[in-house]
């Protein structure tokens, strides 16, 4: 075992501070990873505050790590010392379920295991990226492409996947319509990947507060849902609708805003319970769907793409000690469009 510092939340809803924390020694699978940087996502605050049920404390946060490879097992293969790693949402999976072996992790039926808030096959709570060093199975770190900095690379782990995911696996491409609900941390990567792809993409947002930053992300418009004209005038329009939000939504009025046999692609995860008239799938073969993160593949595949495209998060970089205010700042809304923690100063 070794002792690294960390910054963790000791009870629910509680401030984050300065810790230790303890990790396991190096298997003969394992990558020991000098976390460089480490992304706020929205899930690491809903955890924090139980919102998504129980939760482990003290609790550690951080599933978009970006580091350096400090020390490889004695059978690792797949990275090597000062390899340019990521580690995201998942740490481990089954391995031998339908899903696992079809490379879709997140999926695991026979349970994976979160990189923190989790308890591991060892019977060990896991601690996530809020820390100086991480121990991961050498199957569930990626590579980062040399042309992604490791500071915009970080976020890439969740928001980035997140988004690439659903907007690939619903044909987001050269004729295609695509809306984005919501232009935060998934939002505004949702804007890049799928203008990147080749779709036609228009931002939803509550105000057009945020319009300028939308389209030079890329969207070719931008829209206030606040505004009924909205709605009427977008009508039938797109294949696909991402919804990036974590806030409960009027399905029935997005679902207008659909083709035939268009869907909206739920990655926002609200705390409370949503409505939906059924008729509003009905008429027109509509599809009201979910998608959680990417399998290990995917995210890799996802990274080459970014760093071919030239596609990192829009970032604000704090030291760790700025960690709490960076919570409060994203629940107002106040970040464009990620806080990511500089490690080094843990």
């Amino acid at each position: 075992m070794s002792t690294v510092a960390a910054y963790a939340a000791a009870a629910p809803k509680a401030p984050l501070e300065r810790t230790t924390i303890e990790r396991r020694e190096v298997g003969p699978h394992d990558v020991l990873i000098d976390i460089k940087f480490a992304g706020i996502c929205h899930s690491d605050i809903h955890q924090v505050n139980e919102g998504w049920g129980q939760a482990i404390f003290p609790m550690v946060p951080g599933h978009e790590i970006a580091g350096v490879v400090a020390e490889v097992g004695s059978e690792v293969t797949r990275h090597a010392v000062g390899d340019r790693v990521g580690v995201g949402c998942m740490v481990d999976s089954c391995r031998e379920c339908d899903n696992c072996l079809r490379g879709l992790e997140q999926y695991c039926t026979g349970g994976n295991t979160m990189t923190y808030n989790a308890t591991d096959r060892r019977g060990d709570v896991t601690y996530g990226g809020y820390s100086q060093q991480i121990v991961v199975d050498e199957n569930f770190v990626v590579r980062i492409p040399d042309a992604l900095p490791l500071d915009v690379a970080a976020p890439l782990l969740c928001a980035g996947i997140t988004v690439y995911s659903p907007l690939k696996h619903w044909g987001a491409a050269p004729g295609k319509k695509v809306a984005v609900i919501g232009l935060g941390g998934l939002g505004h990567m949702g804007v890049k990947i799928a203008a990147a792809l080749g779709a036609e993409v228009t931002v939803l947002s509550q105000s057009l507060r945020k319009k300028d930053d939308g389209l030079k992300l890329g969207a070719s418009d931008y829209r206030a849902t606040s505004d009924p004209a909205t709605f009427e005038e977008l009508a039938g329009q797109f294949d696909v609708i991402l919804s990036t939000v974590s806030a409960p939504l009027p399905f029935d009025a997005y679902l207008g805003l659909l083709k035939t046999r268009g869907a909206i692609v739920n990655v926002g995860a609200p705390e409370e319970p949503v409505s939906l008239n059924l008729f509003s799938l009905l008429g027109g073969g509509k599809v009201l769907a979910g998608s959680m993160i990417g399998g290990i593949a995917e995210t890799q595949e996802m990274l080459d793409f970014c760093a071919e495209h030239g596609l990192g998060a829009e970032i604000e970089l704090i030291d760790a000690d700025q960690v709490n205010t960076a919570y409060e700042r994203v629940q107002s809304s106040d970040v464009r469009y990620r806080f990511v923690i500089d490690t080094a100063t843990i």
